[in-house]
């Protein structure tokens, strides 16, 4: 069963119609990226799937249950994580005081909070700016205390939107890998980004949303390929066989199979 179903999703403003009929679902441990022209749709269809915007017509299924008109706090609580485009990091907390925040409405006892912020600040490389104060944090340091305090309320599923929006190269490759890691710790990943050569070099699945509709849904390979998208979205300019072998490397480096092997085979 699908983590994630949107289904004939349709959102109906006064003088246009957004979204028209838009399906796509996530599954567990998959990496989903929606893609799509500024006016496409595509935040639209993102922001239903979030809660941050209500469907006209269609459904949003999480893990079996209707959420469709659930509100973005009830939809957190069930295990849907989401991490918004602009900075929300709590500026004037300290950055293990940002984890605290969320922690305290976990249902685990004092020690297993402390354990587990201890356990999340030392995965995201954060344990030596645990006292620093989140808002003099870097650009990548703030995206990374982020995503840790994502993880702090235990998700299934996280939509990030616009992850490598504003930020440098390094940074962008980082937080590839960081999206990567959580998909090999079981974790699904839908997001969205205008950066489509980091996105498709990341992403297991992909849908193109043009017009309010679903142009092409497939891996990178599929949707560059695909004729409608190339004429529509991509263009003519896009070095295909260069992103595929990218992505073929991107994927082989954080294969969840490579860190079952030997270190010497691993490192090959």
């Amino acid at each position: 069963m699908s983590l994630l179903q949107c289904i004939g999703l349709v959102k109906q403003y006064p003088s246009k119609r957004a979204v028209d009929d838009v399906s796509f679902h996530v599954e567990p441990g998959e990496i989903v990226g929606l893609l799509g022209p500024n006016g496409a749709g595509k935040s639209t269809s993102f922001s239903m799937a979030v809660g941050l915007v209500t469907p006209t017509q269609g459904r949003v299924i999480f893990n079996g249950v209707d959420v469709t008109r659930w509100p973005l706090y009830k939809r957190a609580q069930h295990g849907m994580g989401y991490l918004p485009q602009k900075d929300s990091v709590f500026g004037k907390l300290s950055v293990e005081q940002n984890l605290y925040a969320v922690l305290e409405f976990q249902p685990k006892s004092y020690r297993d909070r402390m354990a587990r912020a201890d356990e999340l600040l030392d995965m995201f490389g954060l344990t030596d700016k645990r006292k620093q104060t989140a808002g003099t944090l870097s650009g990548g340091e703030r995206r990374r205390c982020e995503i840790a305090r994502c993880l702090a309320s235990d998700p299934k599923l996280i939509l990030l939107d616009e992850p490598f929006t504003g930020i440098d190269p390094v940074t962008i490759h980082s937080i590839q890998d960081m999206i990567a890691d959580l998909r090999n710790r079981g974790i699904s990943i839908l997001f969205t980004d205008h950066r489509e050569t980091e996105t498709l070099t990341l992403t297991d699945r992909n849908y193109i949303v043009f017009a309010g509709h679903i142009l092409a849904n497939g891996d990178a390979e599929t949707v560059l390929r695909d004729e409608k998208a190339r004429m529509h979205y991509f263009g003519d300019r896009f070095d295909i066989d260069s992103i595929l072998r990218a992505r073929d490397a991107f994927q082989r480096l954080h294969s969840p199979e490579r860190f079952d092997l030997p270190p010497d085979q691993a490192a090959a």
